[in-house]
């Protein structure tokens, strides 16, 4: 059997069963407990599983894009006309996945800038403005989120320099710390983080607190937050840290 047919066989069993030992993937397909690994390796490096100990699993996917960008519709809408005053005339912008950073793309229509990014979302909004300079990461396609990842994507982030970056997330602890749900969009996401001279988090009410297990970064890595939350711990964490905060 070929290497990514065997790899593919991973992928649809994984799917179907949410986690493998690496030794029941070595008798099912007949080869060596040293095979599976490179094959499990591989497989985590372009995003499509989660190595743990001993074998691999498939994140679920989160709601797909589609459902959920109607949710909190109009403040997704008025974050995104605000973050997009942040942006200059000649700028590189990296804008990550996300219905909240689709709306700030649709607000950068018309400018003359150039964008770089890995959602298919935005990609989408902006293929036919012919101001918007628009740079496509490589990466696999997560089809359910629009979105590209993997090592591919963050190799190519890593030879970006941008002026400034607009991130979501799934949550903000009332330290300010911000968080993720998605295992395989947070490299992505730290990747962004390294690339740009000066962050923005976009977030919306609901993620006051919000989800997510996986940090993203603290309030020493955001330079400014646009949200429609108020007075909640987070956002005055936030501000004694010195990150603005903009309410939309």
């Amino acid at each position: 059997m070929l290497s990514s047919t065997r790899r593919a066989s991973i992928v649809t069993e994984l799917q179907q069963s949410g986690e493998v030992s690496v030794q029941h993937l070595a008798d099912e397909f007949g080869v060596s407990a040293s095979t599976i690994r490179r094959d499990l390796n591989a497989l985590s490096k372009q995003g499509r599983l989660q190595r743990v100990r001993g074998g691999g699993s498939i994140e679920p996917d989160p709601r797909p894009f589609n459902q959920v960008a109607p949710a909190f519709a109009d403040e997704k809408e008025r974050i995104g006309r605000r973050a997009a005053e942040l942006v200059s005339d000649g700028d590189v912008v990296i804008l990550d996945i996300g219905t909240t950073v689709a709306q700030i793309a649709r607000h950068l229509r018309g400018r003359r800038i150039t964008v770089i990014t890995a959602s298919i979302a935005v990609v989408d909004l902006l293929r036919d403005d012919t101001d918007v300079e628009l740079i496509v990461l490589g990466g696999v396609l997560r089809k359910s989120y629009l979105s590209l990842v993997g090592a591919l994507t963050e190799q190519a982030l890593s030879q970006i320099t941008a002026d400034i970056c607009f991130l979501g997330a799934s949550g903000v602890r009332d330290d300010g710390s911000v968080l993720d749900s998605t295992g395989i969009e947070v490299p992505v996401k730290h990747a962004i983080l390294r690339a740009s001279e000066r962050s923005v988090f976009a977030v919306a009410s609901d993620k006051f607190p919000g989800t997510g297990l996986l940090s993203i970064c603290g309030p020493d890595r955001i330079d400014v937050v646009v949200t429609t939350s108020k007075g909640c711990p987070a956002l005055d964490s936030l501000r004694s840290q010195k990150v603005s905060v903009i309410e939309a």
